[in-house]
C-alpha cells in the first residue's frame, strides 16, 4: 500500500523539480488519466470536501477546463476518446455488446483508427494500465488497437480487490493472465504500478510515451483501504443537502461556477433513514477518490524521479457524471459483509450521485449535464506557460486531433488497409499554447434514447420519450428554465441538426430493434 507526503511537503517537492529540471526538445510524452463514474463536483478544486491534492497542484499548474463534455457512458466515451469520433461512428454507441448494427458493434470499427496506433507508428511507446472495455473477445483487445504495452481488465470495471467474491473480472499483462499474490492488492494501486514500470521501460529505449491510465475508480462497488474510509467517516453524517450545499458554495468561492448560478433541486426523497449507512457508504467512495488522488501523486513523482515531468502533458478527466444506480448484492453462500470490503458490492445511490454532481441535474448515461459534463485537467510544464480556468467548450472527441498536433503527427486516410474515417474532433492545443478557442460547431449526444445537442450557448435535451427541452447554457447552465415554448424556431433548427447528425452517424432509434 502507498501513501504519499502531505500536500505542504509535495507542493515544496513541485517546485524544486520544476525550477530544477529541464525538458528536452524531444516530442512530448502524453498521459490520459480516465477515472471512471466521477461526478463533476468530487474533486477538491472542483468544489469537493474531498482532499485531493495532488490533482488540485495540477490544475493550479496548469490548466482546469470546466466544460469538457463526454458521451454519458463509459464504453462509449472511451470509443471517442480513442478514436476522435462520435461514439456510434467508432461502433460503439452502446456497450461491448455487439448489437449487429454498424453503430453498435460493441467494439472499434475497422475504418476507426486509435490514438495508439498513429503514435505507435511514429516511434511512440503506446500503453495501457487499466480498463479496456471496447471488446472482450480476444482479437478486440488493446494489443490488437496499437497499445504495444497492456496491463489491466480487457473486460468491464468493477473490480478493486483480487479475486473479486462478485464479478469474473481477470487481469493480463501483454496478453498473459496474471494471479495477483499480494493479500493488499488494490487495482488502482496495481495499474500505476505497471504504468510506471512501463514508462521506465520507454524511457531506458529512448522512446516518448503515451500512456492511457484507465482507473476503475470511483465506479462502485464501494471498496477501499480501511485506512483511507477510516479518515473520512464521520464527514458525511451532516446528510446529501448539506454537504451539496456547501460544495456548491464552494465552487462559486473558486469560480467553478458564476456566482449568480442556481444549484438545482435535490434529489426527491432524499431523507436520511440510516446516518451510519450513509456516512459509511460516502466515506468509502470518499476514500476511493482520496487513493485515486494519492496514485496520481506516485505517478508525478515518478515522472519527476525519471526526469520526465517537464515534458509530459498529463490530461485527467471522467468518462461520465456520478451514477443513479442503487445496487446491493448479496454475496452467495455467505452473509452481507461491511461496506469497503471485498465482502460488499453496493453503491452509494442516486443521493450522493446528485451530490457528486452538483450543481447539474441528471446522471451518468443522460444527456443532461450531470451526465455529460466533466473537468478536465491538463498539465504540461514545458508547453503551458498560462495556468487559468478555460470556459470554452471542449469534447472528449478532441483529445486525439490535439495529441496529434502536438506530436507533429498526420492522420491517416487510410491504415493496415482500411480506409479510415475522417476526424471529428477538433485540436484545441492552442489553448494549451495560451491562446483563445474560437468554435461554434454544433456538439451531439445519445445514448439508450436519452439525446442532446448544443451549439452556442443553446441545448436542446431530451430524456428517452420525454419531449424536447431548451436551455441557454450561459444564463441557466443547471438546466432550469426550459425554453421549448418561447423558442420553438430555435429548438427546431437544433433537432433539425441533431436529425441530421443522427442519421450521419448510424444512430438509431432505442431500444434497438431485436432487443
Amino acid at each position: 500500500m502507498f501513501r504519499m507526503r502531505p500536500l505542504a511537503t509535495l507542493i515544496l517537492i513541485y517546485i524544486f523539480y520544476s525550477a530544477g529540471l529541464q525538458g528536452s526538445n524531444d516530442k512530448p510524452n502524453f498521459i490520459v488519466i480516465l477515472a471512471d463514474d466521477m461526478g463533476y463536483s468530487d474533486l477538491g478544486c472542483t468544489g469537493s470536501e474531498i482532499e485531493t491534492p495532488h490533482l488540485d497542484i495540477l490544475a493550479k499548474n496548469g490548466l482546469l477546463f470546466t466544460n469538457l463534455y463526454n458521451t454519458a457512458r463509459c464504453c462509449p466515451t472511451r470509443a471517442s476518446l480513442l478514436t476522435g469520433l462520435y461514439s456510434h461512428n467508432a461502433g460503439v454507441g452502446y456497450m461491448d455488446s455487439d448489437s449487429g448494427y454498424p453503430g453498435y458493434r460493441g467494439h472499434l470499427s475497422e475504418n476507426a483508427v486509435t490514438i495508439a496506433e498513429v503514435l505507435g507508428e511514429k516511434s511512440y511507446q503506446t500503453i495501457l494500465s487499466g480498463k479496456w472495455h471496447l471488446g472482450g473477445v480476444r482479437e478486440y483487445w488493446p494489443d490488437r488497437r496499437g497499445f504495444q504495452k497492456f496491463y489491466g481488465v480487457p473486460q468491464g470495471g468493477g473490480l478493486y480487490f483480487y479475486p473479486s467474491r462478485f464479478i469474473d473480472r481477470k487481469i493480463y499483462r501483454n496478453g498473459e493472465h496474471i494471479e495477483p499474490e499480494d493479500p493488499n492488492y488494490y487495482t488502482t494501486d496495481a495499474f500505476t504500478t505497471e504504468a510506471l514500470k512501463f514508462i521506465a521501460e520507454s524511457n531506458r529505449d529512448g522512446k516518448p510515451f503515451f500512456l492511457y491510465l484507465a482507473y476503475v475508480a470511483p465506479h462502485y462497488p464501494l471498496q477501499a483501504h480501511e485506512e483511507d474510509i477510516q479518515k473520512h467517516l464521520g464527514k458525511y453524517k451532516a446528510g446529501y443537502e448539506a454537504i451539496r450545499n456547501a460544495r456548491f458554495k464552494k465552487q462559486k468561492r473558486l469560480g467553478i461556477v458564476n456566482p449568480d448560478t442556481k444549484l438545482s433541486p435535490i434529489h426527491d426523497g432524499s431523507v436520511i433513514d440510516d446516518v451510519e449507512t450513509m456516512d459509511r457508504k460516502m466515506a468509502v467512495y470518499a476514500a476511493q477518490m482520496d487513493n485515486l488522488d494519492q496514485n496520481v501523486g506516485r505517478l508525478v513523482k515518478g515522472l519527476m524521479d525519471m526526469k520526465l515531468f517537464e515534458n509530459t502533458l498529463i490530461l485527467f478527466m471522467s468518462d461520465n457524471g456520478a451514477v443513479l444506480s442503487e445496487v446491493d448484492w448479496e454475496l452467495d453462500g455467505g452473509p452481507r459483509g461491511e461496506i469497503g470490503t471485498n465482502e460488499s458490492f453496493v453503491s452509494y445511490g442516486k443521493h450522493w450521485g446528485n451530490v457528486s454532481n452538483t450543481p447539474f441535474r441528471k446522471y451518468k448515461s443522460q444527456a443532461h449535464e450531470g451526465g455529460v459534463v466533466s473537468p478536465l485537467i491538463a498539465h504540461w510544464p514545458n508547453g503551458i506557460k498560462r495556468h487559468q480556468k478555460v470556459r470554452e467548450v471542449v469534447h472528449v472527441i478532441d483529445i486525439f486531433p490535439t495529441l496529434l498536433e502536438l506530436a507533429n503527427v498526420d492522420y491517416p486516410k487510410r491504415f493496415r488497409g482500411h480506409r479510415i474515417k475522417p476526424l471529428q474532433g477538433a485540436s484545441f492545443s492552442n489553448v494549451i499554447k495560451g491562446e483563445s478557442l474560437e468554435s461554434d460547431r454544433p456538439i451531439f449526444w445519445e445514448h439508450m434514447g436519452n439525446s442532446g445537442v448544443r451549439k452556442g450557448d443553446l441545448k436542446a435535451v431530451r430524456t428517452h420519450g420525454q419531449p424536447w427541452e431548451l436551455y441557454n447554457l450561459s444564463s441557466d447552465p443547471t438546466e432550469l428554465d426550459d425554453l421549448a415554448e418561447a423558442r420553438p424556431q430555435d429548438l427546431g433548427r437544433l433537432k433539425i441538426a441533431y436529425k441530421k447528425w443522427a442519421k450521419e452517424n448510424g444512430v438509431m432509434d432505442w431500444p434497438l430493434p431485436g432487443r
